[in-house]
């Protein structure tokens, strides 16, 4: 069975004049292909939270890209880094994005799908026997879901043997410890396109599979 975890970092606001979006929206994937790998990283999760996070109070459930310090990243890393794993990532250049893109109904919804779409294009479906999963970060109302798998479905549908199953779930991350790393591994690749900031990026680069901009200047 192979899982895969898709999140994103960033956002998709455009107002520039006005307000303060990022520069940039990441949509990766932590691609498992192997047994046991899963519960590998779920553990080292589980462990870096008792550890390192929650050594006095049992307040956090999760490690955050946005809020887990470079010591407690490193000390993750460390317990997984001989696992075998990889991570896809496309990046959005937001200020080439055409204003059509941007502005008409359900656009930005549409926009993100089909970045999705594009990082899913990087892993060799082909190959997959049994059965994929597909769980993805919740974040989208219920409308958003049902198009989201739609697309998906219809993308992977000529890619994947028939007797391939395919199963699209869409969980917090707090209820998920390796969608949890899947944030922390996406919250590292942007970073280093918003901020030129690769301290973390740098210690999980050798996994990275694909990194791309999408309409970079």
């Amino acid at each position: 069975m192979w899982h895969l975890y898709l999140d994103e970092s960033g956002d998709l606001g455009f107002d520039f004049q006005d307000k303060h979006p990022t520069q940039y929206l990441t949509i990766s994937i932590l691609a498992i292909s192997q047994p046991g790998v899963v519960k590998g990283i779920s553990c080292a999760v589980k462990k870096t939270l008792r550890r390192k996070v929650n050594r006095r109070t049992k307040r956090e459930q999760e490690l955050k890209g946005t809020s887990s310090t470079i010591a407690v990243k490193r000390h993750f890393y460390e317990q997984i880094a001989a696992c075998r794993f990889g991570i896809h990532a496309l990046t959005l250049e937001k200020r080439n994005v055409r204003e059509h893109l941007r502005n008409t109904p359900h656009a930005k919804s549409r926009l993100y799908n089909y970045i999705a779409k594009q990082v899913l294009s990087q892993i060799p479906f082909e190959m997959a026997d049994g059965s994929v999963q597909l769980i993805v970060d919740k974040s989208k109302s219920g409308r958003e879901i049902r198009d989201f798998n739609q697309y998906v479905q219809n993308h992977l549908e000529g890619r994947l043997n028939p007797t391939c199953r395919l199963d699209i779930f869409h969980r917090h991350s707090d209820a998920d410890r390796t969608l949890s790393a899947a944030d922390l591994f996406c919250w590292g690749i942007f970073r280093r396109h918003e901020q030129a900031d690769e301290e973390w990026y740098s210690l999980f680069k050798e996994k990275v599979l694909y990194d791309e901009r999408y309409f970079a200047s």
